[in-house]
């Protein structure tokens, strides 16, 4: 049984059909990109994952527990981590008062180690740990945005966009630090625009098509496929 199962999902927008039966599996302790253009329907997948959208019909079962219908709060409870589009840190707070609102979810006991843990993947974040959130880079608000899903120690990190407005240099640290997170144990499942980076730590993808899944495959298949190369890779 894979970790996570997503089961023929369809969501609607109002009258707007966004996704279309919608099936993929995440197996435990891998990376799984899933990949597509602008208005694909990446972001309402995760989305419905999380419990934030509903879906029409269709079904979301988690390490065997189906939780499609399941508030957003509960899931992060069960073990599902996310770091939205856009980071979304709260602005005038400091870089640790959102690292611990992360950890809304843990024993008070484990915050500490987790603290510690969090700016051992992010030293960046320990100097700044006094600073407001706002005034970070857009390369130190994604960091935080990460560090703040791990606080609540997720089994499984749903990431959205990671490498979304950054400078080539945080884009190549961001992606690092994502194979970091994957190699010590936590499975991850990742939408990006930047296809061929996606596809460059992946084990597995998926491609989506205005709400259908088309291809999928192993990433390093999906990375020489020459229909991928031409419409998601420049090439």
């Amino acid at each position: 049984m894979a970790m996570l199962e997503v089961k023929n999902l369809n969501v609607y927008y109002g009258v707007i059909h966004a996704l279309h039966d919608v099936s993929f599996e995440v197996e435990e302790g891998e990376v799984v990109a899933l990949i597509g253009a602008n208005g694909a329907g990446k972001t309402t997948t995760l989305h419905t994952v999380t419990g934030l959208l509903q879906a029409k019909s269709g079904s979301v079962v988690f390490e065997g527990k189906d939780i499609t219908k399941k508030p957003g709060h509960e899931i992060v409870r069960m073990g599902i981590g996310h770091v939205p589009e856009g980071r979304r840190v709260f602005a005038n707070l400091t870089v640790e008062e959102n690292l611990r609102m992360g950890a809304y979810t843990r024993p008070r006991g484990e915050v500490a180690d987790s603290l510690k843990e969090v700016y051992s993947w992010f030293p960046r974040l320990e100097e700044r740990k006094r600073q407001p959130a706002g005034t970070l880079s857009g390369g130190e608000q994604q960091m935080l945005a990460m560090g703040r899903a791990m606080m609540a120690k997720p089994r499984i990190l749903l990431m959205d966009e990671p490498s979304m407005g950054l400078s080539p240099l945080f884009v190549g640290e961001i992606f690092k630090i994502i194979e970091k997170v994957s190699s010590a144990g936590t499975t991850v499942l990742l939408v990006e625009q930047n296809a061929k980076k996606a596809l460059s730590i992946a084990d597995r993808a998926y491609v989506l098509e205005t709400g259908r899944i088309g291809k999928f495959g192993k990433a390093s298949d999906l990375l020489n496929d020459d229909a991928i190369k031409k419409a998601y890779l420049g090439e």
